[in-house]
């Protein structure tokens, strides 16, 4: 029941700015997205994966990918394949921009409402106790940066707390760490920031 609060609290954050502005108007096909990549494609070369990042509307975002990932909280640590969905707010895009910096391939600092599952089946390692075939779904919040340089070349890293939900293991609260490495395969926007 907490964690039902938490998104609603931190959904509640996310609405209150476009409430302040009125109902989103699409602005030729981009629905605000002046600084936001509509979408973006990335190859993870450091965890073997892929990632999907699309612009909903200004400063906010939703992204999936599989890769290798790391869960670890009161009973223990899981690694192999992961599903990651997060819905991102990226909070200084104005300030980068107000200092000229490169906002291109979504390069900012974030919020992001955050989901992780971690499948039995793809499971590399695990010292957690129970049966062979368990699940851990990651229920929480993360702050992170994305950067995406002129070449392509992409970082994107995050830290957050949150629920760790065990299918056929105990549940318990855990920290949550990412970081990927990769190259952004869709165009990008100009490197010059668009001043709204």
């Amino acid at each position: 029941m907490k964690l039902y609060f938490v998104y609603l609290l931190f959904l509640g954050i996310l609405i209150r700015p476009i409430n302040n502005y009125g109902q989103v108007k699409e602005q030729g096909k981009t629905f605000g997205l002046i600084n936001l990549e509509r979408h973006q494609f990335k190859f993870d070369l450091l965890s073997p994966g892929l990632s999907y990042e699309l612009g909903i509307f200004k400063n906010v975002s939703a992204s999936g990918g599989l890769g290798i990932g790391y869960a670890t909280y009161e009973e223990g640590y899981a690694i192999g394949l992961t599903l990651h969905t997060r819905v991102r707010y990226y909070h200084n895009l104005n300030r980068r921009i107000s200092n000229n910096k490169n906002v291109s391939g979504n390069s900012g600092n974030y919020i992001a409402a955050a989901r992780s599952i971690f499948f039995s089946p793809l499971r590399l390692a695990t010292n957690i106790e129970g049966p062979d075939d368990f699940n851990i779904g990651f229920y929480g919040v993360t702050h992170g940066i994305q950067r995406t340089y002129e070449n392509g070349f992409n970082f994107d890293a995050e830290l957050g707390a949150g629920y760790y939900v065990g299918d056929g293991v105990p549940s318990g609260y855990g920290p949550l760490f990412n970081f990927k490495f990769g190259w952004v395969a869709t165009k990008r926007k100009s490197r010059k920031p668009v001043f709204n």
